[in-house]
């Protein structure tokens, strides 16, 4: 594969991403994919409760709507790189979009709680590889003198569709049936893929050796066992279920077990020798600490909303829209940064203003103002602007091309087990919180109600706060480990790649398109 694939130069010919007609066309067909994709993983999550109603089911059986799409994505993402290499970006890319479209009107059509989640597996499994592969796409056109502004792009869905997904539910479920929680994605999938059919060049395979049948065994089951286990304990089982400790330890062994067998071969599903490279290293530890947080953050806040201040999750969807703005608003600049000066100085920054934020919260009260929340979260959004696409930027910087799809398999991985992870530490501690300062309370996570707003009484607002703000301090340690993480990224510049010297004939016969 050469150095310009596709006609687009690695060189940093332009300082505007979307001067390149190419890189915005790209950009385009990546983020409709992405947003997707992103946005189904939480959009439901709201639905829940009216879900198990329709399907006269209980919640705990419902939530397999959600799991089993996790689970899917976890099982599929490993497979990635080998299939980008294998068959070319643009035939998975296309793939995964058509099999996360016909999920999605599958889902619509639903007549079960049986078939939803069924058809939810098959939408993961089209979901698992699209931002992988777009990833791919982008990183492959952009080189490493462009990767931190065409990351920045890729991170708009990535920060946003979580944020507007539980807004976008709240309303569908307020003013339209259930079944257009799922037949949203359909106009946008066709749409998608139409456009990958014409922007995105056919060729770009390359020789990806032997499936890894060995690697997949070990690890695919692993992760899913892992992510299970996480969701239970986070699901209110807790880490000391007997459940939750035999997934975990199963999935765990079998991770290991996967690692020992990719040193020993040539051409394992993750390439483990990737992490040889100190940037590639640190980007996915500080990645999967930062997914972590991030998310950790994102399950604590609308809990809060909703719970404490007894919001719709209309509104507490919405209460999260100032961390998006001022992710906007941070994210184009800190990927110019990343390629004038490196995520070594960049990330740094960001992840301290990431903190800032997040302390803010340990100080949560029942009469926390909207202002200061607003504030709290624009302020961590701003850092979240200057952390997560730099760091991928970061782990890119010194790979070379046939690297890319094998490497973003493995950021993908660190993000969703980081997420998954944060999500379930946070879950149990608050769970812990509230059974200790309030006996007589259950349960709080996983049964909060969409279509019913009750304030609580003042003391029980008062200790529930008191928990919230308890267990955002978990959040600040993690996002302390994540950002002396961050000082260990190389500094500097990435080097631009030297490109073999070719023929006038070779160049004139590199096509224009690019999407391998």
């Amino acid at each position: 594969m050469s150095d310009s694939e596709g006609g687009v130069s690695t060189a940093p010919t332009s300082n505007a991403v979307f001067s390149d007609p190419v890189l915005r066309r790209l950009s385009i067909v990546v983020i409709l994919g992405a947003v997707m994709s992103i946005l189904d993983t939480t959009i439901v999550n709201v639905a829940l409760d009216t879900l198990a109603r329709e399907f006269h089911t209980s919640i705990s059986t419902i939530q397999w709507v959600t799991t089993g799409y996790l689970l899917a994505l976890a099982i599929v993402i490993p497979m990635s790189g080998w299939t980008v290499e294998r068959f070319g970006a643009k035939r998975v890319w296309i793939t995964s979009l058509a099999l996360f479209t016909l999920g999605s009107a599958l889902c619509g059509l639903a007549w079960s709680s049986q078939s939803l989640i069924l058809f939810r597996v098959l939408q993961g499994v089209g979901g698992g590889m699209i931002m992988p592969v777009g990833q791919t796409i982008m990183a492959r056109a952009a080189g490493p003198q462009r990767m931190g502004r065409v990351m920045s792009i890729l991170g708009v869905p990535t920060l946003l569709a979580p944020i507007i997904g539980p807004v976008l539910g709240g309303l569908i479920i307020d003013n339209a049936s259930w079944r257009w929680i799922f037949y949203v994605n359909v106009p946008i999938g066709i749409l998608a893929i139409a456009l990958s059919a014409v922007f995105l060049s056919p060729g770009g395979r390359t020789d990806a050796g032997r499936f890894d049948f060995v690697g997949m065994a070990l690890l695919s089951p692993g992760l899913a066992l892992v992510v299970y286990g996480l969701s239970e304990a986070g699901g209110g089982s807790g880490f000391g279920s007997t459940t939750v400790i035999a997934c975990m330890v199963i999935g765990a062994a079998l991770v290991v077990a996967f690692v020992l067998h990719a040193l020993r071969i040539d051409r394992p599903l993750l390439d483990m020798h990737l992490f040889r490279d100190r940037g590639f290293a640190v980007s996915n530890v500080a990645i999967f600490i930062f997914g972590g947080a991030l998310y950790a953050g994102m399950i604590l806040l609308p809990l809060f909303s909703q719970v404490v201040k007894g919001d719709s999750a209309l509104i507490a969807g919405l209460s999260l829209a100032p961390q998006g703005i001022g992710a906007m608003i941070t994210m184009p600049y800190g990927g110019k940064l990343t390629d004038r000066v490196g995520a070594g100085t960049v990330v740094p920054i960001g992840m301290a203003v990431f903190l800032l934020g997040t302390l803010m919260f340990t100080q949560l009260t029942p009469h926390t103002s909207y202002a200061w929340i607003g504030l709290s979260l624009f302020v961590r959004g701003m850092g979240m602007g200057w952390v997560m696409m730099p760091l991928m930027a970061a782990a890119y910087a010194n790979l070379t091309r046939t690297m890319v799809p094998r490497a973003t398999t493995t950021l993908n991985i660190m993000m969703r087990v980081g997420g998954s992870f944060g999500t379930a530490l946070v879950a149990v501690v608050l769970q812990r919180q509230v059974s200790s300062r309030l006996p007589h309370i259950p349960s709080i996570l996983g049964s909060v109600p969409t279509s019913v707003t009750v304030k609580p009484p003042p003391v029980v607002a008062h200790q529930l706060a008191a928990s919230f703000g308890y267990t955002f301090w978990v959040v600040v340690v993690m996002t302390a480990v994540g950002f002396v993480a961050t000082l260990l990224l190389p500094k500097g510049r990435p080097a631009p790649p030297v490109p073999p010297a070719r023929s006038e004939a070779q160049r004139a016969a590199v096509p224009a398109p690019l999407g391998d």
